[in-house]
Parts: structure tokens; C-alpha cells; sequence
């Protein structure tokens, strides 16, 4: 993708100023009990009323453990283990199933496998793999299809959007996005996906964008306050929360925006406790989830579950 020279400076400017640390914002943060292992660049969603946490980097490698944690009691507890390690993979839960997809297997190579878990029967199953090979990737839920978005193929960042239909175990290839990118989030609301930021060879974008799966079309969006990649971002209602990421070595993000989808207006929120990148923020019952990440850029993990209630 080639950024004009303004577009450039903005992004170099802003990541600059983002890398002091944002000034405190409304909502409130509060610990929650640590995972049972310690990860980063894990994938997460939540599907009835629990959250699971897959995949990921370990200090001893790529793991296929899945841990479901149960905010109703604070715990934790193993699952069943994905069917392959991978990381840089994406979670969604559509049809009361979760959906794994993509990701790197350990030699960082893209993959094209979809899992999808059945929680009663604690059970993984191969699906339709991705038209796409890719890690660090992003989808979304709209509707009962799965839209997964950008990523890392095997020649590098790519901008297809690909959407996944659970009944037909479809996928079809639609228009892709203005710009090829990775570690980028996309989150479903109100029957639209919103996708993020990301990063093109190594610089951290600011952009915006919002899908309309019915018509198959894009639209530019105001960018973000801070341009980041490999964050966590999530909804509750209209509100979209942006936590986290990471500019590069030495800066881990806490910064916490929230874009506002019926004025299309960004603002400041109160910063993660925590900074970290890599990591799965999961809305679920009024409020978002911040699991797993590394503190610091590059190889770092962690077990940390922070929860955020807006105000």
C-alpha cells in the first residue's frame, strides 16, 4: 500500500504522542482471577455467557491449550485442545458454536484451518479452510456469517475480506479492503463490521473502516487517535472500546479509546492497568474482558484478566 506523505507524517506524530501515555478517562477497570497459563498473541470470544481464550505464544512455544473462564464465579478451567497449535489466530462464536481461525503454525507460516468447538460436547471439528492462508488476521459475526479480513498470507499482507457461512460450511470472496494490513480487530455491530488500525511493514496505521456485508461495500471512516496494531477491541451497545497494542520496541500501549458508532466520534477512556499487546478483549454483559498479552513489545506473556465497565 502506498500512504501519502501527510498521511505518513500524521501517523509518525500521533504514535509519537501516543507513546507517553494517555491521560486518565471515564469507566473503570478492575482485576480479575489470572488465566491458568501464561500467553500472548492469543485469540478469544465469548459464547454462552463464558469466554475462551485459544491458541497463542507461550515462554515454552505455540500452544493448542483452551481455557474457558466463567466471570459469574471468576474461574477457570482447561478445555479441549485445539486439533493444531497456532497463534496470530482469530475467535468468533457464531451458532453457538466458537470458530478458529487461521493464524501461524510454529515455523510462522500462514495456515488456512477452521475449527469450530461444540462447548456441550467439548469437541473440536475441521470446517472449510480459509480461501486465504493467514495469521494475524481479524473476524466478526454478522447475521450468522463470519467475516475474516486482512492479514499475513504467504506473500506477505493482504486486504481480502473473506465471509464464512457456519450452515453451508461456504466461504465466498468479497470486495476487499482499501489496504492490506495485519494485526488489525474488526468488531460486528449493528449488522456492520468496524475494523481498525493494523500495520504494514512494521508501521502502525490509523485507519478506519467500516463494512455493509448486504451491500458488499467499504467506507472510510475518522481514523484513530492512536495509530497501533496487535490490540484488543471490542463493543458494548453502539460503543466500540480500542485497548491496547503496541508502536514497536519500547512501547506497549495502555491507551483505551472508544469510537462511537452513531456520531462516528473517537474519545479518550481510562487506560489499561496493564499495557499489553497480543492480547483477546471480549465483550460480555456490559462489559469488556482484557486477557492474555505481553507487557512489553516482542516476546513477552502474560495470565492477566482485567475487566473495563464503561460508564
Amino acid at each position: 500500500m502506498r500512504l501519502t506523505a501527510s498521511v505518513t507524517v500524521l501517523t509518525v506524530l500521533l504514535a509519537a504522542a501516543g507513546a507517553a501515555g494517555p491521560a486518565p478517562g471515564p469507566g473503570r477497570w478492575e482485576r480479575r482471577a489470572p488465566m491458568l497459563s501464561e500467553r500472548t498473541e492469543v485469540a478469544g470470544a465469548a459464547l454462552g455467557g463464558r469466554i475462551y481464550i485459544v491458541g497463542g505464544l507461550t515462554p515454552t512455544g505455540v500452544t493448542d491449550a483452551v481455557e474457558e473462564y466463567a466471570p459469574q464465579s471468576d474461574t477457570w478451567r482447561a478445555r479441549a485442545p485445539l486439533p493444531v497449535r497456532v497463534h496470530h489466530a482469530a475467535a468468533v462464536a457464531a451458532g453457538g458454536r466458537l470458530f478458529v481461525l487461521g493464524g501461524f503454525d510454529p515455523a510462522w507460516r500462514p495456515l488456512a484451518g477452521v475449527f469450530e468447538y461444540d462447548p456441550a460436547a467439548d469437541r473440536w471439528r475441521p470446517r472449510a479452510p480459509l480461501p486465504t492462508p493467514r495469521g494475524a488476521l481479524a473476524a466478526a459475526a454478522v447475521d450468522g456469517l463470519i467475516v475474516a479480513v486482512g492479514g499475513v498470507g504467504p506473500d506477505g499482507d493482504v486486504a481480502v475480506t473473506e465471509v464464512y457461512d457456519p450452515a453451508l460450511d461456504r466461504w465466498t470472496s468479497r470486495t476487499p479492503m482499501s489496504a492490506a494490513r495485519d494485526h488489525l480487530g474488526a468488531v460486528a455491530v449493528e449488522g456492520k463490521i468496524y475494523v481498525f488500525g493494523g500495520r504494514v511493514s512494521g508501521r502502525n496505521l490509523p485507519v478506519t473502516e467500516v463494512y455493509d456485508p448486504a451491500a458488499d461495500r467499504w467506507l472510510s471512516l475518522p481514523p484513530m487517535p492512536t495509530p497501533r496494531s496487535g490490540y484488543g477491541a471490542a463493543a458494548v451497545g453502539p460503543r466500540i472500546f480500542v485497548m491496547g497494542g503496541e508502536l514497536g520496541r519500547p512501547s506497549t500501549y495502555p491507551h483505551n479509546e472508544e469510537f462511537d458508532t452513531r456520531t462516528r466520534t473517537w474519545a479518550s477512556r481510562a487506560p489499561m492497568p496493564t499495557p499489553r499487546h497480543g492480547l483477546a478483549a471480549v465483550a460480555l454483559g456490559g462489559r469488556i474482558f482484557a486477557l492474555s498479552g505481553g507487557p512489553r513489545p516482542g516476546g513477552s506473556y502474560s495470565a492477566t484478566n482485567e475487566v473495563y465497565t464503561p460508564d
